[in-house]
């Protein structure tokens, strides 16, 4: 992707002295509802309020947003308070709906973003716009994907792009609704730094006591804003309840949240760092050498069960290893989610090796 430094000027051009902020509800319910919250917010440092209008829902019979009349209720908001407005956009209907009405910041949702059809059906009704237009990580954890939506939309001469990451769906139990997946956030970031990264704690918690915690992470890692949703009576809300704040939540956050120092350029600091850095590096040497050595022994496992004409995969034996690991690796100050992942890599990489031996 070329150019893309021109990406970050959108956010630049807000001139902000703290990172961006988008707030407002999960969905639009009433006109009433959606400028008492945007009256709130007014005041902080939101910038851009977010109302759903269409809302994708799992299954048929859930409310499904209020549709076009809220759009009007979005010029109001900007009307009274100044603050740009936000609509997910799953259709050119809805683009060309939303562009009429004035809408500042369009995004494209988890469940669009899984498919190229309905990105490119967006990307062509954006064609050059000086929108702004936001691309939510799809649902299931493809980082190709992701990318895909974000190169038909850079493709259609749409420069103001960003991104927002709002977690992976997962079979997996887990504390959060989706699962944070930072490392692929940051392998996207790391692909294009000059695109501006968005957090949504909100979709990623489904819970609102986890949404701090989040949002630092998130800042800790160098995003360029969050989208929290935010509305006036949660408990209440027509959709996803659990994960909303209260406009006076949402400004206690960010009066908390620390804002961290890309980098200091004290000596002292510096020769620590490359001292930590340096035991890093020779620990990773480390692991590497020891899984070498681990898959070692498990294709003399596999010679050895094929000799033996024996299955490669034994639940019971890897059950207990993983119960074990989870222990142990508690003792050591590692989480059971970590433990999970690193350990599920290793036997599924042992597994293959243990296959290559038995086609062999």
């Amino acid at each position: 992707m070329k150019n893309s430094k021109q990406m970050k000027k959108w956010l630049d051009d807000l001139n902000l002295s703290h990172p961006l902020v988008i707030a407002g509800p999960c969905s639009a319910e009433t006109e009433q509802q959606v400028l008492k919250i945007a009256i709130d917010l007014k005041d902080t440092d939101v910038s851009i309020f977010r109302a759903g209008i269409w809302k994708p829902r799992t299954r048929p019979g859930m409310f499904e947003g209020v549709g076009a009349i809220g759009l009007k209720w979005l010029q109001k908001v900007k009307e009274h308070t100044g603050l740009l407005t936000a609509v997910e956009v799953a259709n050119s209907s809805h683009v060309k709906l939303a562009i009429e009405h004035g809408i500042d910041v369009l995004w494209i949702g988890a469940r669009s973003t899984v498919s190229p059809f309905i990105v490119q059906e967006i990307a062509d009704s954006l064609h050059g716009t000086d929108k702004i237009v936001l691309v939510k990580n799809p649902v299931n954890p493809d980082l190709s994907l992701w990318l895909g939506g974000i190169e038909r939309l850079y493709t259609a001469n749409i420069k103001k792009l960003g991104v927002i990451h709002r977690g992976f769906s997962t079979y997996e139990k887990s504390k959060y609704r989706n699962n944070p997946e930072w490392q692929i956030a940051i392998e996207l970031q790391s692909k294009f730094p000059d695109l501006p990264l968005i957090c949504d704690p909100s979709h990623i918690a489904g819970r609102r006591d986890l949404i701090f915690n989040l949002s630092q992470r998130a800042l800790d890692l160098n995003y360029d804003g969050l989208m929290i949703e935010t509305h006036c009576d949660p408990d209440n809300a027509w959709s996803d309840a659990a994960q909303q704040v209260t406009p006076s939540a949402l400004i206690d956050i960010m009066k908390d949240l620390k804002i961290r120092e890309m980098t200091i350029d004290k000596e002292e600091y510096q020769n620590q760092l490359d001292g930590y850095r340096q035991k890093i590096d020779n620990s990773d040497q480390l692991l590497l050498e020891i899984l070498g050595k681990r898959m070692d022994v498990a294709e003399k496992i596999g010679l050895l069960k094929k000799s033996n004409n024996v299955a490669v995969l034994q639940n019971k034996r890897w059950n207990e290893i993983l119960g074990k690991m989870i222990i142990d690796g508690e003792s050591h100050g590692l989480s059971e989610e970590f433990i999970l992942k690193i350990f599920k890599a290793i036997h599924q990489e042992s597994i293959n090796h243990q296959q290559n031996i038995l086609n062999s």
